[in-house]
């Protein structure tokens, strides 16, 4: 009988995309934290601007809190991804077996999962390019650059794909019968 399942180099690398991902997302809490103490700082300086005077709020920290909103957004696709806890419009999905619900997740990454990667770094790479090489900055005074968060948008294409790569490669041991499952 001949061995259907997967080479073990190949979820060898699933688990390394995994693990990084994994790390990002922990980041990406951290990321969140942040911006949530750098948005109560705006409110405060904002009040403090009315009430008292002082000039404390600037357009760098209210751009700054916008950047790790995209951060967390960008970032966290991947690994939200991963956990599986990405929007699902459940019809019959639950009810299928694990090789069935693993067929469709397979058909979807395949079908178009990977082509809007694809398609998303098509597109956004001469324009974050652009951004980059004229060092693109806020228009608004004492913003921040804008062009690291622009190139960020390329970075979530890359994890994205490679997550799944490492989701399809999942599946298809699943399929091929890794998880104990005649196929």
């Amino acid at each position: 009988m001949e061995d259907r399942h997967l080479p073990q180099s190949l979820l060898g690398l699933s688990d390394q995309i995994d693990r990084l991902n994994v790390r990002i997302g922990r980041l990406v809490g951290w990321l969140t934290l942040l911006m949530i103490g750098i948005g109560a700082f705006n409110a405060i300086a904002r009040y403090l601007d009315r009430s008292l005077g002082i000039q404390a709020a600037s357009n760098a920290f209210v751009e700054a809190q916008w950047y790790l909103f995209s951060l967390v957004f960008l970032l966290g696709a991947a690994y939200t991804l991963k956990l599986d806890k990405h929007v699902r419009v459940d019809v019959f999905y639950g009810r299928l077996s694990v090789r069935g619900r693993a067929w469709i997740d397979l058909v979807g990454s395949l079908v178009f999962l990977l082509p809007f990667c694809i398609c998303g770094l098509w597109v956004c790479f001469p324009t974050v390019m652009n951004s980059v090489e004229i060092r693109e900055m806020s228009p608004d005074p004492g913003g921040l650059p804008r062009y690291p968060i622009k190139a960020m948008i390329l970075v979530c294409f890359a994890l994205l794909s490679l997550q799944a790569l490492s989701e399809i490669i999942k599946k298809v041991a699943i399929i091929r019968g890794a998880d104990g499952e005649e196929a």
